[in-house]
């Protein structure tokens, strides 16, 4: 279900500053010496959100996973190009009604008033705010570090996908139908589920899982030596038929999940120590100095951070998409969002890679989160 979100003029707020597993059962292989270092926790306690946290059409953090930064959600380019002739008669309606004040005015013999600047202060307003009913965000992606036991999290995770889309059909019991693994070590995860929902509604469910770099024992940056998990929830019907539904609710018969169930004899590795933050991140973007990781991944290749200032959080999300567009050129959106505006900027490369970025501007913080999706081959 999705609930209609209000909108929130934010003009002018006060903003508040705002796990790798034990291995699972022992393995016949013998595991690799661990090195001598130890990860040292940063406090994000303010900017994590615990189990039971909404994402979308029934789908939450499930227990043993943290959701490090808000739900990021965004428009899809399908959503926006469906309703773009929408707003581009809205615009032209409004040029219109200044063209003939302006002709009235100088009729009259009145001057015409001295154009407005554009405001510079961040965020702008909605994109589709000159039309009635400004289409709600249909994506949305939860980035969680999963700090409880990652077979029986990511089981539970697929147990919810498959609940919400019944046909789905996903295996519980094993994850080598979903997980990649050396040595019986899990290296990653992948999953990607499509189908109708008991609410009619199409929708697409992305789970993918970094376990961290097997070779060199080390988890990406601020992973706290956890194994990561993105959920990304889309709806994919029709883009105006899903603005008449809702995203939001509750899942019936979910499975439920026993450890004794799971049949793979598959093992998460575990990791010495993160990656330092100041490494190359998403497709080589390293983190600037004003900002604090929360969060990465490089299998989806992903990056979650906060900013104290709310124009640094914004500037790093359109310069990194900027730096991974040859021509300078990128598509933006704004949303009006509830409690909190959130400004996408993206870009699709040459050889079909998207380069995306989603900043968000809200009570809780600033918030900016990269994503880089390669070219399908």
């Amino acid at each position: 279900m999705v609930v209609r979100s209000s909108r929130v003029l934010l003009a002018a707020v006060t903003l508040v500053a705002l796990a790798a597993c034990e291995a699972g059962s022992s393995s016949e292989s013998p595991e690799p010496q661990p090195t001598a270092t130890t990860t040292k926790a940063p406090d994000l306690s303010e900017h994590e959100s615990g189990p039971e946290s909404p994402i979308a059409y029934g789908l939450f953090v499930p227990a043993g996973a943290t959701q490090l930064g808000p739900l990021f959600r965004y428009r899809s380019s399908r959503l926006v190009a469906a309703y773009r002739p929408e707003l581009q008669a809205a615009e032209a309606q409004r040029a219109a009604e200044r063209a003939a004040k302006v002709a009235e005015d100088e009729t009259n013999g009145t001057p015409s008033p001295t154009p407005t600047p554009t405001p510079t202060t961040r965020p702008s307003p909605d994109s589709f705010k000159l039309i009635e009913d400004p289409p709600r965000p249909d994506t949305s992606i939860s980035l969680m570090r999963i700090d409880g036991d990652p077979s029986d999290v990511v089981r539970r995770m697929l147990a919810q996908i498959d609940a919400a889309i019944p046909d789905a059909n996903l295996v519980l019991d094993d994850l080598s139908q979903y997980c990649a693994s050396q040595d019986r070590r899990i290296t990653s995860c992948n999953v990607v589920a499509r189908g109708i929902t008991e609410g009619d509604r199409e929708i697409r469910v992305t789970m993918s899982v970094d376990a961290g770099d097997l070779a060199t024992r080390t988890a990406p940056p601020a992973a706290l030596t956890r194994p990561v998990m993105q959920v990304t929830a889309e709806y994919v019907g029709d883009p105006r038929a899903g603005q008449l539904g809702r995203d939001t609710g509750s899942l019936d018969n979910i499975a439920e999940i026993r450890d004794d169930d799971e049949k793979s004899g598959l093992i998460w590795p575990k990791m010495d120590l993160d990656a330092d933050a100041t490494a190359p991140l998403v497709n080589g973007w390293t983190a600037p100095s004003s900002a604090t990781l929360l969060l990465s991944g490089r299998t989806p290749q992903f990056a979650a951070m906060t900013t104290q200032r709310a124009v640094d959080a914004d500037q790093i999300a359109e310069q990194f998409v900027l730096a991974n567009s040859p021509r300078g050129t990128l598509a933006k959106d704004v949303v009006e969002d509830l409690n909190s505006v959130s400004t996408t900027y993206a870009y699709r490369t040459k050889d079909g890679a998207i380069v995306r970025s989603v900043y968000i501007l809200s009570a809780r913080g600033n918030y900016t989160a990269l994503f880089y999706t390669p070219a399908v081959n």
